[in-house]
């Protein structure tokens, strides 16, 4: 766990397809979810956020859990499992984004690359709006976060080749920022999201569209 930045004074060391595993097992049960969180255990709270029910989630235990984030595993997992599929998520990605605490700040971009991953129904506009956001915070230093930002710009570029485009042309921006942290978030974006696999699979999958 500790090589992997995995911080947490409460764990059991139970592997998460071990997780999954007993998340399917359980089904959606939001009793169980709550109840699973408030032991502050790691595995806990991710299981917690593989078993509870995103219809029901509230905007109030969104902030209530994201306050309570010490590590990338759960605010991840939380992210791409859950609040993703919330009627908030658009809202809580930009809302987050200008907060100060690292986890939440992750948690911001976290949510836009799950989205661009599951938000089948979403426009290329609302990911557009989200650039500018991902240039200002891309100065910043803090490692789970510059991870978290190059992280929503690599998923968004992969989504189509419009998309693609706009953030190739905001990676090249991010790179002319003096900070380290953007130099590096720019290249490694501009390494995959310029590379021939990716720029094969968008155009394969444009052409299919049309067909």
């Amino acid at each position: 766990m500790a090589r992997f930045g995995i911080t947490s004074t409460k764990a059991y060391g139970v592997s998460v397809p071990t997780l999954r595993k007993i998340a399917k097992e359980i089904g959606t049960n939001r009793e169980i979810a709550q109840q699973l969180w408030t032991t502050g255990i790691l595995e806990a709270r991710i299981l917690a956020a593989l078993v509870d029910n995103p219809v029901k989630v509230t905007e109030r235990q969104m902030e209530q859990w994201v306050q309570e984030f010490d590590n990338w595993a759960v605010c991840d997992t939380c992210c791409g499992n859950l609040f993703d599929r919330t009627p908030f998520t658009w809202r809580k990605a930009i809302e987050w984004s200008k907060r100060k605490e690292e986890f939440v700040k992750r948690a911001s971009f976290a949510l836009m690359a799950w989205l661009a991953v599951h938000d089948k129904k979403a426009d290329d506009k609302q990911f557009v709006k989200v650039f500018p956001l991902i240039k200002r915070e891309a100065t910043g230093e803090r490692n789970f976060v510059k991870k978290a930002v190059n992280w929503a710009l690599r998923q968004i570029g992969k989504r189509n080749l419009s998309l693609n485009d706009h953030a190739i042309r905001i990676a090249r921006e991010i790179q002319k920022l003096n900070s380290s942290s953007a130099k590096w978030i720019a290249s490694d974006a501009l390494r995959e999201l310029t590379g021939k696999a990716v720029q094969r699979r968008l155009s394969k999958k444009t052409k299919s569209r049309l067909r």
